[in-house]
C-alpha cells in the first residue's frame, strides 16, 4: 500500500457536504412512498433443515436447551443455508413482526449461526485467491467492464421489461437497507478512516434528509415500476445467490475482527458502482423505465464516483497505515465481492438465456 498514499483530510468540496436539494421527477402523488413501518416483515418459509430450524425457534418460545442441526456440510451457497443466516442477521436489522426482539442476542440461535457462518465463510476463502496486494485489487475494479457485458448490458441490449422489474426486486433485499450493514464498522475505526467512511454514510444516508436516503429513493423506484415497496417484501421469492450478496456484508460487518473484509467490500462497491450505474441508467431508458428509476441510479452515478476516492485514499490507506495487519482481511472483502456479485450477475443471466425467471419457482412479483 506504500503508492495509496493516505490524505489526513477529504478533498474539498467532497460530495457529503455539497447541497442535498430536493428533485421530484415524474408523478409523487404516485411514485413517492415512505419505507413501511406499520409492521416488521414476516418470516419467510423454510427452504430446508437449517432455515426451518431457525424459523421454528423463532415462531416458538425459547427452549433451555434447543437441538440445533449441524450444518457443517450444508451448500455453503444453497438456498438453505443462506436463508437461515439471512433470518438470523435480520434480527440485528428490523426483526420480524411478532418475534421477540430478545431473540437477537439468544445464545442457542447465536452458536448456530456462528456454525452456519464457517462454511459460507471457508468456501469464499477457497474460492478467492487472497494475497496481500490490496493496491492491485482496487486497480482491476477501475477497469470499465465491456459494455454489452453483465445484467445491465443484457438489459440494455435485449431484456425485457420484466426481467428488469425482476432485478430490482433482487436489489431490493439489499437497497432496502442500503448503508445499514456498513455502520457496523464506523466504532471500529479511528481517525480519518472513521470520519471518512462517515462522510460515504452520510451520503447514503440522504445527507441528513430522509426523502433523500437512498433506501427511500429505492422505495420510490420500486413503487414507479408498479412493485411492491414493503421492506423484505420480496425476500421468500429471492433465491440464494442475492441473498449471499448480502449475508457476507452482514457477517464482515457484525464481527470486528472482520473489519477489514467490510472496507475492502465497501470499496469494492463503490467503485464500481458509478459505472454499473451509468450502464444501468442506458438500460433503463431503453426499456421506458419511468423517471424514479432512473432517479436512483442518476444518484449513484454522482455519489459514488467521489466514493471510489474516499474509499480509495481516506478510507482504505489511512486504516492499512494505522492497521497493517488487516491487509489480507481487506483483499478478502474485495475479492468476495467480486465473486459472489459475479454468480448473482451469472446466475440471472443463465436463468433469462433459458427464457425462465431469475425468481423462485411459485412467486409473482406484483404479489
Amino acid at each position: 500500500m506504500a503508492d495509496i498514499q493516505p490524505r489526513e483530510s477529504p478533498p474539498a468540496g467532497n460530495h457529503a457536504a455539497r447541497d442535498h436539494r430536493i428533485v421530484r421527477l415524474g408523478s409523487t402523488d404516485n411514485c413517492t412512498q415512505s419505507l413501511r413501518y406499520e409492521t416488521d416483515p414476516r418470516l419467510p418459509e423454510p427452504r430446508g433443515e437449517l432455515s426451518e430450524a431457525v424459523v421454528d425457534l423463532l415462531r416458538n418460545p425459547a427452549p433451555d436447551h434447543a437441538v440445533l442441526p449441524d450444518p457443517d456440510h450444508a451448500e455453503p451457497y444453497g438456498d438453505d443455508l443462506q436463508l437461515a443466516l439471512h433470518v438470523c442477521y435480520e434480527l440485528h436489522y428490523r426483526g420480524f413482526d411478532g418475534i421477540d426482539p430478545a431473540w437477537e442476542w439468544e445464545p442457542d440461535l447465536l452458536r448456530l449461526r456462528a456454525a452456519m457462518e464457517r462454511p459460507f465463510l471457508s468456501a469464499l476463502r477457497f474460492e478467492t485467491p487472497g494475497g496481500a496486494d490490496v493496491r492491485q485489487e482496487l486497480d482491476a475494479l477501475l477497469v470499465p467492464p465491456a459494455r454489452d457485458s453483465g445484467i445491465a448490458g443484457y438489459l440494455a441490449a435485449e431484456g425485457s421489461y420484466e426481467q428488469l422489474r425482476e432485478f430490482f426486486v433482487h436489489r431490493s433485499i439489499y437497497h432496502h437497507k442500503e448503508g445499514d450493514p456498513h455502520a457496523w464498522v464506523i466504532p471500529r475505526l479511528r481517525g480519518q478512516e472513521k470520519a471518512s467512511l462517515v462522510a460515504v454514510e452520510f451520503d447514503e444516508f440522504g445527507g441528513g434528509r430522509g426523502e433523500r436516503l437512498h433506501a427511500q429513493l429505492y422505495v420510490n423506484l420500486m413503487a414507479a415500476a408498479g412493485l411492491n415497496t414493503g421492506y423484505l417484501h420480496y425476500l421468500g421469492a429471492v433465491p440464494a445467490p442475492m441473498l449471499a450478496v448480502v449475508n457476507v456484508m452482514s457477517l464482515f460487518g457484525l464481527h470486528r475482527q472482520h473489519r477489514g473484509a467490510l472496507i475492502g467490500q465497501l470499496a469494492a462497491a463503490e467503485i464500481t458502482s458509478s459505472p454499473a450505474a451509468r450502464r444501468m441508467l442506458i438500460a433503463l431508458q431503453r426499456l421506458g423505465a419511468a423517471p424514479e428509476c432512473l432517479q436512483f441510479y442518476a444518484e449513484h452515478v454522482e455519489a459514488d464516483a467521489v466514493h471510489e476516492q474516499v474509499m480509495r485514499r481516506d478510507v482504505v490507506a489511512n486504516l492499512l497505515a494505522h492497521e497493517p495487519d488487516l491487509t489480507e482481511s481487506v483483499v478478502l472483502g474485495i475479492q468476495s465481492t467480486n465473486l459472489l456479485e459475479d454468480r448473482f450477475c451469472e446466475t440471472m443471466i443463465r436463468d433469462w438465456h433459458a427464457g425462465d425467471s431469475s425468481l423462485r419457482t411459485g412467486f409473482a412479483i406484483t404479489d
